[in-house]
């Protein structure tokens, strides 16, 4: 029997949002963690901005040199409508909008075969209050399609991330995903482990075993049942031991990452503290850090 894999710990660019990408990336090295989920956003990578080929070779050079390895994210807040979170989606009901977020979804295949990245994380979005589940789950299929086309001639893995309140919740709705498009070996998965306490009927580590087949790329955070909110090691409910064995065990080699979105005001504290929770709870005696890179502005 082959040793449960060791797990490669990572921390989203979207909990880092007042550090400039280069400082964030050398922190996250520095800290001792092994990759970073960036998130495309005007304040990092904005795939819009002009000199894009020059910021992914600069992107490129600074992962090289701190060793950190990357998953591409396409959760930004803002970036494609200024005054409406998280749209427009690929079930929205304007033509132009949906294309809008397909554009997005090309892109970061582009910038994921540039960077070399891992995968492409994305998720569902939800449904206007005019359309039905039956043509929003439509809607869902034809821009999965489309952007898996753009992944498989990449050669890039897509990591679908069910989002509680989303029209794709749960594991049982990434399932029926799967299934409805045929199998397609590029649509991978994010499994978010705080959303598995949050949402899920199982506990936290039978979901990593359910998930196990098709884990693409995994988010880790505290969350309390029946509450989406992303927490802080030891402020929600999960214990996390068994739930990283879970992961060893089950030959997981992606990167477990860190999903703060909301704690950038004290970014370099909850990166330092995060790490420190997961050796932890993993069993591993920390990296040495670096001391003097830890004045990091917040």
């Amino acid at each position: 029997m082959s040793a449960p894999a060791a797990l490669r710990f990572a921390y989203g660019t979207n909990g880092l949002a007042d550090h400039r990408l280069d400082d964030a990336l050398r922190l996250l090295a520095d800290l001792g963690y092994e990759g970073v989920a960036l998130t495309l956003d005007h304040q990092h990578l904005d795939p819009y901005a002009p000199g894009l080929a020059a910021r992914l070779n600069g992107i490129r050079r600074a992962l090289d040199d701190t060793g950190l390895d990357v998953v591409i994210e396409t959760g930004a807040r803002y970036l494609l409508d200024p005054r409406r979170k998280h749209r427009p989606t690929l079930l929205s009901a304007e033509p132009a909008g949906r294309a809008l977020r397909l554009d997005l979804l090309r892109r970061a295949v582009g910038i994921a075969e540039v960077l070399g990245a891992g995968a492409v994380h994305f998720w569902s979005g939800t449904p206007d209050p005019d359309t039905t589940r039956e043509r929003a789950w439509q809607r869902l299929l034809d821009g999965c399609a489309e952007t898996l086309g753009h992944a498989e001639a990449a050669g890039i893995d897509l990591a679908f991330e069910p989002e509680p309140g989303m029209l794709v919740a749960d594991l049982a709705g990434y399932r029926r995903l799967l299934a409805d498009l045929g199998r397609p070996d590029r649509l991978r998965l994010t499994l978010d482990l705080g959303h598995c306490r949050c949402l899920e009927p199982w506990p936290v580590a039978d979901c990593v075993a359910l998930a196990a087949d098709r884990l693409a790329h995994v988010q880790i955070e505290d969350m309390r049942r029946g509450t989406h909110e992303h927490l802080p090691f030891g402020e929600g409910e999960i214990d996390f031991p068994p739930v990283l064995r879970a992961l060893a065990d089950a030959g997981y080699r992606g990167l477990v990452s860190v999903e703060l979105p909301r704690h950038s005001h004290a970014g370099a504290q909850y990166a330092r503290h995060s790490i420190a929770f997961l050796h932890a709870a993993a069993g591993r005696r920390p990296q040495r850090q670096t001391p003097q890179k830890e004045a990091v502005p917040v």
